[in-house]
């Protein structure tokens, strides 16, 4: 490609709604500039290295966009000339394969599909007119993976630097009936204050992706450090020796955890999960997982206080009693978990009141399509009650 790796250039962090601002604070941390927040997008800038660092860092992005081209456009039609006119063969060669795929924001309802597929016309026919030969479409697994953004007056091209949605951490080999998406589950943490300064449990862990995003944060882990690749990988600027620098940097800045990352699981089955899941993301040292049925398990006696971060049924994919349900959580929290800051993620609003506790907070977050609230419970030391508290 022609971008020099020194040169800056804009950038687009997709994610979950609700996780936009935690998202352009991971990017300042990270050391992006302009950070501007969109909805369920973050927009950046930086170099090379730093989209490098993007995709190995980020713990609440699903990919990371690289606009390569903005046209104005009157029609979907227009969008087959405004691909003829890129410089295509500045980032692909006609041996490489590609793959596109359109968001369409149009007044009138437009097939993303067909846009598409006009997109990819302009695309080959460049290489034809100058080359006599056209690269091939692999949906697969392309070389190139190339996003349109299509309203009525414009289209933006991007190149999508990550490939596989980066929830993909290539850790989890195992997954039970309703796994939490690798991202949702770091969101959840980190919007739970979550920052490795005591002990953590998750009561009903299934298979362990909120235990391990936890012990990531915790000990400052890249969380995209076992996948197999990004799309980056394969473009024509691909930079081994530049990439090897970011992630032995990234590296250097991973901490100790003097604390326990605890998870309990009542079904043999999950157990076994989660632990197969901490081992491969190499986490054995911090995370425990154990057979325990959360409403039977008191909290350790200790004075340190008890960060709790956890995924309960929600009645639409097991089939449970969710008021009972929901009841025995409270009375359990309230019996037995003092000194306990407790969060967890439900889509079923009419359970909550059956907890019998006055949540502190109440976070609007998505579990895929469902509309969900990520709830938090402070539970005294020494009263065995809640306190109302202001939220924050």
């Amino acid at each position: 490609m022609n971008n020099n790796n020194q040169g800056l250039f804009p950038m687009v962090a997709k994610t979950l709604f609700g996780f936009e601002e935690i998202l352009a604070n991971e990017l300042k941390v990270l050391g992006a500039q302009s950070v501007k927040i969109g909805v369920r997008n973050v927009q950046f800038v930086g170099d090379t290295g730093f989209m490098y660092k993007a995709n190995l860092c980020l713990r609440t992005a699903l990919r990371i966009l690289k606009p390569i081209g903005k046209k104005s456009i009157s029609s979907e039609k227009d969008v087959y000339a405004a691909m003829l006119q890129l410089p295509w063969e500045d980032y692909m060669t006609v041996e490489n394969t590609f793959s596109i795929r359109a968001t369409v924001m149009m007044q009138t309802p437009q097939n993303s599909m067909y846009v598409a597929q006009r997109a990819k016309d302009g695309l080959v026919d460049r290489f034809r007119n100058r080359q006599g030969a056209r690269p091939s479409v692999d949906k697969d697994f392309p070389d190139l993976s190339i996003h349109l953004y299509v309203t009525d007056n414009f289209v933006e091209i991007s190149l999508d630097s990550s490939g596989a949605s980066l929830h993909q951490r290539g850790y989890r080999s195992e997954t039970n009936i309703a796994p939490i998406n690798e991202v949702l589950a770091a969101g959840i943490v980190l919007l739970s204050g979550w920052k490795g300064d005591s002990d953590f449990l998750d009561p009903m862990c299934g298979s362990g992706t909120l235990l391990i995003e936890a012990a990531m944060i915790a000990c400052n882990i890249p969380p995209n450090l076992n996948r197999k690749e990004f799309a980056f990988q394969k473009w024509l600027d691909w930079d081994d020796a530049l990439y090897t620098t970011i992630e032995a940097s990234a590296l250097k800045k991973t901490k100790e955890f003097p604390y326990t990352i605890v998870g309990y699981d009542k079904a043999p089955s999950a157990v076994r999960k989660a632990q197969q899941n901490v081992q491969n993301a190499n986490l054995m040292e911090f995370v425990s997982v154990a057979q325990h049925d959360f409403f039977n398990t008191p909290k350790h006696e200790t004075e340190k206080p008890l960060h709790m971060v956890f995924n309960p049924p929600y009645g639409e994919r097991l089939p449970i009693d969710v008021h009972v349900f929901y009841k025995k959580i409270g009375d359990t929290l309230k019996q037995y978990y003092a000194g306990t800051t407790a969060w967890f993620i439900t889509s079923n609003m009419e359970a909550i009141k059956s907890v019998g506790l006055r949540p502190s907070r109440k976070i609007k977050v998505f579990n895929g399509k469902l509309e969900s609230k990520l709830v938090k419970y402070e539970l005294y030391s020494g009263t065995k009650k809640i306190h109302k508290v202001k939220s924050s």
